[in-house]
């Protein structure tokens, strides 16, 4: 069995953003070599997501709206964890947008259905944040 690792860092120039990794995660895979197998995709910071969805804009705002509806940012007190940072917001949309993927890898491909990309998802920007992409399989 083969095991490959690599990372990708994202520093957003927004506070949020959604970015479609799904080329990245794809190269990671051409560069394993892997073709059969299982590839997780993580955010290794508590204010980030992956997760997979369709690449449409009109969605992406319907999850703007939703997130901001169920965890405005604002007013930064309504949140006991706010006083040495303002992110809490951030921390409770990652836990609805979720932390990883992981997806079939089938003859050196995603094993995707359709519409399904994977996405980036940041709601704390303006720094350096890392996405893990580890595959294993033959």
């Amino acid at each position: 069995m083969k095991s490959h690792k690599k990372e990708l860092t994202f520093r957003t120039s927004t506070r949020r953003a959604y970015i479609n990794i799904t080329r990245d995660v794809q190269k990671a895979i051409d560069e394993s070599r892997v073709k059969e197998g299982l590839v997780l995709v993580n955010a290794m910071h508590i204010t980030a997501s992956v997760f997979i969805n369709d690449d449409e804009p009109g969605l992406h705002n319907d999850f703007e709206r939703f997130l901001e509806r169920v965890a405005p940012e604002k007013p930064h007190d309504q949140y006991d964890h706010n006083g040495y940072e303002d992110n809490a917001d951030a921390h409770i949309k990652r836990q609805l947008m979720g932390r990883e993927v992981v997806c079939a890898i089938t003859e050196g491909k995603l094993d995707f259905g359709p519409w399904e990309q994977i996405f980036y998802g940041e709601f704390d920007g303006k720094r350096n944040k890392r996405v893990m992409i580890k595959i294993i399989g033959e």
